[in-house]
Parts: structure tokens; C-alpha cells; sequence
């Protein structure tokens, strides 16, 4: 941070300014001006929540594409449809069992086997060769679409929340002031709180394996020389099976988290694919932190947008990438 202080003051300066702007509308009582200008404060607020939450979902999906084509060099496309299968797999166990907690522990499991088969059967057979990773996934995308519409049907799904996380929690956020000078707080919904919490502490917990553990250390040295490495008497394949299924579980996981506070549906495969190449692109491919930050950047943009601009919402999102791409091309915080 000191660096980039000192390198680019300018810039530095900006973002300053833009982070006080925004602890100013988040903390401050807004004034009648500003509510007939922007629209009510709770609008505001509950449309910043919405899409921090969705970051966190975003996350989860992207931390494990990052794993797996920003780490691995793997071009998984068909890494949208681990999302949606893992979705359903959430909601077939929870109506089953009545369990929320084991939806995800089966959704893990299955998806991340299905992950193993896919690196075993398909990726060692093609490593390196991008084109061709890139033409597969893509037909096993498609064929995953049509087994999943041809098993649950074209209907929306979802999972019902657990009752102790149904029902909103009061954060101490000022929305408006009475006549009476009593405050009014927000009420956001527990569920995404907890969720995006969740999504915090997997996070952490991925950082820490990857920059701080031996099996980290021998993920990251052996994208970048396995023939080394496999000489020191590692299996490098094993390791990278291991690592192809956590970034398939953390996408089965994912699909429960996005079948609990939203919905599943067919398509959302294909949406979730764009979503975590947009995020591994502004964040950085390979990058945990990167991953975090853009999908706390699309998140934020896709709910601020469909409030204030729903009309070119999406297209905000896109701008944001190609920003990136003009100023940084590798990545706001590209791993190294």
C-alpha cells in the first residue's frame, strides 16, 4: 500500500477521496436534497448489502475457477455447471433429510468427485493445450446442461432457510431519523449475513493453504515446474486432483449458498461461468485476495446498478472489466 502511495499519489489520493464518499453515505444521516436526488438511504444501504452478499457468493464460485484456471492453467467452462449440479444436489439432500448443513457437506462431496473424474479423465489427457481444454469443457458444459434439465426439470428451485437464520437482524446502520429524533436502523436478512461470513473465513483458510502451508507451496511450484518437483519424489497429479476437487467442491457449495438466498434454475450455469471469468479477470488470475476484491466489485456493481441504472446494469459490469484490462491487464492484484 506505501508503495502504490508513492508511486501513484494521484491515484492514491482519488481513492481516498472515494473510500471517505462512501463511509460518508453508509454512516451519515442523508439530507433531503440528497434522498430526492438518490432516493431513500434504505434503498441505498439494502442495495450495498445485497451486493456485498453477492460478492460473497460470486466468491465462492470464483475462488474455485481461480484454483483451477488461474492456478492450474486448466480452462474449465464447464466450471458454471459444477455450480448448478451442486445446486441441485444441495436441494435434492435437503428435502430429503430436512438438513441445511448437509446439504452442503453432500454437495462438497459429490461435486468434488465429479471434479476428480474430470481431471482424471479428461484435463491429464490434454494438459497445456488451451484450445482443446476450451472445445471440451465447453461440450461437456452443454451435455451437463441437457443431463440436469432432463433430471429436475426446467423449474426454479430452492433451498428452504434453516428457522434459525430466518427473519431479519437490526445492524447499526441509520436509515432515517422520525420526527421524533428516534433513529430507524436497517433490517438485512440474517441467512446472507451469516452466508457472506461464511464465505469470509473459506477464504481466509484458502490464502493461508496456499501461502503458508507445504502442500501450498508444492501447488504453486508445480505449475510452475512439475518435471522439478515430480524429480523430489512428489506425485504432482495426485496433488493436482486434490486441488481440482476443492475448486469443484467450492463450486458445489456454492450452488447451495446461491439456491439458499436466491434461486436455481437452468441458465444459471452459464451465468456463473461469465461471472467468475469477469471477477478472475478484475481480481487476477491465481490470486485469492484478487478473486475476494473483484467479486466484491461485481457484486457492488450488478445490485448498485439494477437500483440506480437497471437499464444498463449489466452493462456496468463489463465497463468495469474493460477498465481493468486498459489500466491492468493482469489483474488488480495479479498473483505473482
Amino acid at each position: 500500500m506505501i508503495k502504490f502511495i508513492e508511486r501513484h499519489p494521484l491515484w492514491a489520493f482519488v481513492v481516498l477521496i472515494a473510500i471517505a464518499a462512501a463511509l460518508w453515505l453508509v454512516f451519515a444521516t442523508w439530507p433531503p436534497a440528497l434522498e430526492d436526488s438518490f432516493g431513500r438511504k434504505k434503498v441505498f444501504l439494502s442495495a450495498v448489502f445485497n451486493g456485498i452478499t453477492l460478492g460473497g457468493l460470486y466468491f465462492l464460485v470464483a475462488s474455485g475457477f481461480t484454483l483451477i484456471f488461474g492456478l492450474m492453467r486448466n480452462v474449465n467452462l464447464a466450471h458454471g455447471s459444477l455450480y448448478l449440479f451442486g445446486g441441485y444436489i444441495g436441494y435434492a439432500v435437503s428435502v430429503a433429510t430436512g438438513s441445511w448443513m448437509l446439504s452442503f457437506v453432500a454437495a462438497f462431496v459429490v461435486v468434488a468427485l465429479v471434479g476428480v473424474a474430470m481431471q482424471i479423465l479428461v484435463f491429464r489427457r490434454i494438459e497445456g493445450q488451451d484450445l482443446r481444454q476450451t472445445m471440451v469443457t465447453i461440450g461437456l458444459s452443454i451435455v451437463f446442461a441437457d443431463l440436469m434439465l432432463w433430471a429436475f426439470g426446467g423449474d426454479f428451485y430452492q433451498i428452504q432457510t434453516p428457522s434459525a437464520l430466518v427473519g431479519p437482524i437490526e445492524l447499526p446502520f441509520v436509515t432515517a431519523v422520525k420526527s421524533s429524533g428516534e433513529a430507524v436502523y436497517l433490517q438485512y436478512p440474517m441467512v446472507r449475513l451469516v452466508i457472506f461470513a461464511a464465505s469470509v473465513v473459506i477464504g481466509i483458510a484458502m490464502w493461508l493453504g496456499l501461502n503458508r502451508t507445504r502442500i501450498g507451496m508444492i501447488v504453486r511450484a508445480g505449475v510452475d515446474d512439475r518435471d522439478i518437483l515430480a524429480a523430489m519424489g512428489v506425485r504432482i497429479q495426485l496433488v493436482f486432483v486434490l486441488v481440482f476437487a476443492l475448486g469443484a467442491g467450492l463450486a458445489g457449495i456454492a450452488g447451495v449458498v446461491g439456491a439458499t438466498f436466491q434461486s436455481i434454475s437452468p441458465g444459471e450455469d452459464i451465468r456463473f461461468l461469465l461471472a467468475s471469468l469477469v471477477v478472475v479477470i478484475i481480481g487476477g488470475m491465481g490470486s485469492i485476495p484478487g478473486a475476494a476484491l473483484g467479486a466484491l466489485i461485481v457484486g457492488l456493481a450488478e445490485q448498485l446498478g439494477s437500483v440506480y441504472i437497471p437499464t444498463y446494469a449489466i452493462v456496468v459490469t463489463f465497463l468495469i472489466m474493460v477498465l481493468v484490462l486498459a489500466i491492468r491487464p493482469q489483474g488488480l492484484l495479479a498473483g505473482r
